[in-house]
């Protein structure tokens, strides 16, 4: 993935793609509307708040086998754009658009990853669940205090459900937040799955969304002239830029932590087990083992893959090298392939679609499937995520007895103009989405006196 170039200009984009929800003069001439948007990003808070923000190992905690700073979903973050902008600029991209959608794709994840996001969807069932996906959405286009408008400056379609959120301005205007009001292009991009609830294309019982009802107007916006339910090339892009990142580096890690030997891999029995958790979660149900069994050798017989682990200077530069392989390895394997279907020309928005090879989707969900039934499954994590369950769920109830008690001031003043139940629900758990770890864990501690 050295040496790429690519312009960085947003020529290739028309004025719909670089169009903001609510039009805004250029603060300094000579920077594209996407790098704007990257910088909003890159300063924004709730970007700084996923350091504090469970990836695999929950910030902050040290052992005899874990480093005393693990990945968090802000390095991943910060990984994944890295993975995403060469690999956009590559094949065409506005490598600062795809940067921007890569480092936005996670800031709407609760504490506590994936475990914390399960905890408030059941909390959430009744207004609308919680997906972190469609949280994104919300924070970028609503909760990140960037830019505020006239309510009477937009459509009423957007204002009615943000009513809460208006506030007075001189003259008794009244004033709704368009949170850090990206292009279009951008919002597009950084939005993997794009229907609301129960709305998937081929699984209606899919938990994976990407809008809850009330952000529908600003949704329906940025998909603008899209084809429905298919995301554009650089949502694919950062997609793919997702799995590469977080496949190769949580296998790293989990060597780095001596909770996975890779030979045994070299076992029927364990590799059974591994097949076992990648089928139905990270390859379709009808998948053949033989075929993870293939992807699996394949990259055993690369020289570099790592056949043991020990620490030393030497083995932690091996390491990165394997990681720095299996990264340019899958993304070439997919810039090779949407070449050979689309050409050499630019490709953006709704132009193509990313070819991703059906062996290097396998052997990436191998690397995850390992990393899984090694790490996650491990006795200790399963009762950390227990314990973090009960501390959000306790969380989120006592909230909801207390509340405004225990909401940070722009969530109270939100709670306090809330038109019903529903929207203070929705209040509180835009709250506990926006914490991190740490401040979930205080904050329970906190309220309720329990630690």
């Amino acid at each position: 993935m050295e040496g790429i170039t690519a312009p960085h200009d947003d020529s290739a984009y028309d004025e719909a793609d670089t169009a903001r929800f609510s039009a805004e003069p250029d603060k300094r001439p000579g920077r594209t509307a996407f790098q704007r948007d990257r910088a909003r990003v890159l300063h924004s808070s709730a970007l700084r708040r996923l350091a504090g923000k469970t990836q695999v190992v929950t910030p902050g905690s040290q052992s005899r086998e874990w480093d005393a700073s693990p990945r968090t979903r802000l390095t991943h973050s910060l990984e994944c754009a890295q993975v995403g902008r060469e690999l956009g600029a590559a094949l065409g991209c506005d490598p600062d658009l795809v940067e921007t959608a890569c480092l936005s794709h996670d800031m709407g994840h609760p504490p506590f990853g994936h475990n914390g996001e399960q905890v408030l969807n059941d909390f959430a069932k009744d207004c609308g669940g919680f997906e972190g996906n469609a949280q994104s959405l919300r924070l970028l286009t609503r909760i990140e205090p960037k830019r505020f408008v006239r309510a009477d400056s937009v459509s009423p379609a957007v204002t009615a459900p943000r009513a809460e959120a208006a506030v007075e301005a001189g003259g008794g205007a009244r004033l709704v937040s368009v949170g850090l009001n990206l292009t279009r292009a951008v919002l597009d991009a950084a939005t993997k799955y794009p229907w609301p609830q129960g709305a998937h294309p081929t699984d209606p019982g899919s938990v994976k969304f990407g809008v809850y009802e009330d952000d529908l107007p600003v949704f329906e916006w940025a998909r603008r002239g899209a084809p429905p339910n298919r995301t554009c090339f650089e949502a694919q892009v950062m997609d793919w830029a997702d799995d590469v990142a977080y496949s190769v580096h949580d296998f790293e890690d989990g060597l780095h932590a001596g909770h996975i030997d890779p030979k045994t891999l070299l076992s029927g029995p364990e590799r059974d087990e591994v097949w076992a958790v990648a089928i139905g979660r990270y390859v379709p149900h009808d998948t053949d083992p033989h075929q993870l069994a293939a992807a699996l050798d394949r990259l055993m017989a690369e020289e570099w893959w790592p056949h043991g682990y020990d620490g030393t200077a030497v083995a932690q530069a091996r390491l990165k090298d394997a990681t720095s392989q299996l990264i340019g390895r899958f993304c070439l394997a997919a810039e090779g392939a949407t070449r050979v279907e689309y050409g050499t020309g630019r490709l953006t928005r709704y132009g193509a679609s990313l070819v991703v090879p059906r062996g290097a989707r396998d052997e990436c969900a191998v690397l995850k499937a390992v990393a899984h039934r090694y790490v996650m499954q491990r006795a200790d994590q399963e009762s950390l995520r227990a314990d973090q369950r009960i501390v959000l769920a306790e969380l989120a109830w006592t909230l909801t007895a207390r509340a405004p008690d225990g909401l940070d001031p722009q969530f109270r003043a939100l709670f306090e103009t809330a038109s019903d139940d529903r929207a203070r629900k929705r209040v509180i758990v835009d709250q506990i989405a926006s914490l991190t770890d740490a401040a979930a864990r205080s904050l329970h501690t906190a309220l309720t006196g329990r630690t």
